[in-house]
Formats: structure tokens, sequence, C-alpha cells
């Protein structure tokens, strides 16, 4: 995966969505990042996004986008079960690919990019939030040091109630049959809680047995004769075997008494020697002597108020998701300065994922999250989706390996 590498180059958004604005922004910002294009299937959601933010251009059509020698890489954030096809159409067109999460919906569509980037050479990478989760990158580091002893469990959760923003955001991606793509399976959403866990572990799973709780709302929501999806459960527990011994938890909770808008995603690590454990408000580090409490340490600072004018579009209850700034154990000293006063999200990764993308293309080396990394972290949820859908069977997970040096 090595080439010659150049100093900048021009990016265009598919989707002007909720989620791309924050992102187009921070692109344009970063010094390796020379024009940014968006398109949209809706094209005045394209062009309210280029004229608010003062971008290079507009694509009538994602088709014309490829076509252009002006874009040399896609930025893909559209619906959520979208993003395996349009990924293998970027990448077959020569375009470097960044996606935002799941990396696909199916083991036939991930194994396709995954042999579309061996083919092409070119830079894939999902943008998993929880890769620099606070959370995830403190035990990260405790791991690589040791502190742990032997980690031998963990659990990820992403607890994010349908009432707190979500039908609002279902509504406006979704049209008039949003209903249908809002009962879009938990399991098949994995990667905040499983990338959270493996972004720190580093191994993989190699098994599942999952258990789906059916809805009882009756709002047609999680229904089975509305879903697209044939999916009528709106929660779900997976637990896995993970390479090398030990296992971890998963929770996909989509109706749920907690403040997702305080915090979306938790994780516990727990070791021979030491264990940590997060919660909404709290994060505790734990050995045989005592407890500390490490909750400053992962607690990110606000960059932009709530209230902010250019979230005005986005439901109250998200908007947490999209004004977290940096925590203390970040290391934003690899940012480059341009991103200092700029909002950031997801508790701080946004910066550090569009940094990693920008960085691994202009100089040919491989993503924190690519294509191999993206498959263990959305695999797994795939499979469980389907033990849950077998009342509980325990299935192998299949391993697309490491990624090639």
């Amino acid at each position: 995966m090595k080439g010659t590498p150049h100093m900048t180059f021009s990016i265009g958004i598919v989707g002007a969505g909720q989620f791309s604005g924050q992102f187009a922004t921070l692109f344009q910002a970063h010094p390796g990042v020379s024009a940014v294009y968006v398109t949209d299937l809706l094209p005045e959601r394209a062009g309210q996004l280029a004229s608010a933010q003062g971008l290079t251009g507009t694509f009538p059509s994602y088709q014309a986008m490829l076509e252009s020698e002006d874009v040399d890489a896609v930025a893909i954030f559209t619906q959520r079960w979208t993003h395996g096809p349009l990924v293998l159409q970027g990448l077959n067109a020569g375009k470097h690919v960044y996606s935002a999460v799941p990396m696909a919906i199916s083991t036939e569509e991930i194994a396709a990019i995954i042999d579309a980037v061996k083919a092409t050479g070119l830079t894939y990478m999902m943008g998993e939030t929880s890769e620099y989760n606070p959370a995830t990158v403190h035990a990260r580091n405790q791991i690589a040091e040791g502190a742990f002893g032997r980690l031998f469990y963990a659990e990820g959760d992403y607890v994010h109630d349908m009432d707190l923003g979500f039908y609002e955001a279902y509504q406006y991606s979704g049209g008039e049959n949003w209903k249908a793509t809002a009962s879009y399976p938990p399991l098949l959403y994995p990667t905040h809680a499983v990338g959270g866990v493996l972004g720190a572990w580093k191994t993989h799973a190699v098994s599942v047995s999952a258990v789906g709780v059916v809805d009882d709302r009756g709002d047609g929501v999680f229904d089975k004769e509305v879903s697209q999806f044939g999916n009528d459960f709106s929660n779900a527990t997976a637990l896995f075997e993970v390479a090398g011994g030990g296992s971890f938890r998963t929770n996909e909770f989509r109706r749920v008494g907690y403040p997702s808008h305080i915090r979306e995603s938790r994780f516990r690590f727990f070791g021979t020697e030491a264990s940590m454990e997060q919660l909404a408000t709290v994060a505790l580090w734990q050995d045989k002597q005592g407890v500390k409490d490490i909750s400053e340490l992962l607690e990110p600072k606000p960059t932009m108020a709530p209230d902010d004018p250019s979230l005005q579009h986005i439901a109250p209850e998200l908007r947490a998701a999209f004004t977290s700034g940096s925590a203390p154990v970040h290391d934003r000293a690899r940012l480059p300065r341009e991103f200092d006063n700029l909002h950031n999200g997801h508790e701080g990764s946004h910066h550090f994922l569009v940094d990693d993308f920008v960085t691994a293309v202009n100089t040919r080396t491989l993503p924190s999250v690519n294509a191999w990394v993206a498959a263990r972290y959305t695999l797994p949820g795939i499979i469980a989706h389907e033990s849950a859908r077998q009342g509980g069977v325990r299935l192998e997970i299949p391993d697309f390996g490491d990624a090639p040096l």
C-alpha cells in the first residue's frame, strides 16, 4: 500500500445530511485538502451546504462526481445501509474513500470492499468515532503499558434511545417512508460498541451468541410488517468470544431509560491486575488496592455551544454529539493547528478521524480504521444479528486477517 506521497488532494462529500456538514468544515480547514465538493440526492441540500460553508462546488449526482477528474477522494455520509455499494463504486472509479459507519451490512459487501482495496491500492477508512472515544484511548494506552495484566473481558454499550433525536433524524433522511428505515436492526450498527472495545484490545471476535428484544411500542417502528429489514428488535445484547481467550459483551439499545445526550457510548475493561469502568457521568480505574476516579481525564470540554446557529437543524437531544471538544487524554499535538478552534464531536473524535484519513491519503499509509480493522468492527454485529434471529445460537465469525504491510 505504498505509493508516491503528495501533499494535498480534493474530496467530494456524498450526502448533505445532518452529519456531513460538520466534516465538510474540517476537511475544508485541513491543510492537506485542496478542495471540497458535495452531492446529494436532493440537490437543494447540496447547494445549501456548499453555499453555507463556501465549498468548492456541487455535483448533480454521485456518478458525476466519480467521473470528474477534479475529485481525488469521496467521503460517504449517506443512510447507514447504503455504504457498501457506494464505497465499491468509489474505489472502482479510482477514488480514495472515507465512509461513515457501518462499513456495510453483509459479509459479502465487506469481502468485496477488502478485495477492491487490495486490487486498487487506494485508501479506505471507516470513520469509527469510538476509535478516539476517551475511554478507548485511555484503555489502549493502559493496555500498551501492561497495566491491566492479562485482559480477559470487556464491555461496550451504544445506548441511544429513539426518542432522543433519532425519530427526527430518520424523518429528515427517510422521507415519507421513514418508518421502514427507522427499524434498522440495532446489531447492524455495531461499530460504536465493538470498535470501542477492539480499538483498545488488539484482538478480534471469533464467535457470538446474541439475544434480541422484540419491540412493543406499537408505533410502526420496529414492526416487521413495515420494516424494510424485516426487523422487530429494538434492543439487543451480544456476547463475543475473542481470539487468544476471553470475551466481550456489547449492548445496542434503542428503547432505554438512559440520558443518551450525556454519553451514548460506554466501556468497561477487566484484567487480572486492574479494571476500568465508565458510566454516564463517572469513570473509575480499579486495582486490588483501591479505586481512582478518572472522570476528568476522560471528559471532553465543549468547543461550541449547543444553541450555536449552525446546529439549529439538528434535534436538541443530538447536539451534544456535535459539540464535544477534546478530553485531557487526547493527544492534540499531531493535529493541524487549523483545528484548534473548530467544533469537534462524538467525545472529541472528529478532528482525529479527519486527520487520520487526510494523512493516510497524502502519505499513502494505512489509516487507523482501514478496511481490515473496519471488517473486525462491523462483521461481528452482522453475525450477531443473525444469531439473535436464530434465537441466540452461537455462530462463528469469519475473519479477513490483519492489513497487509
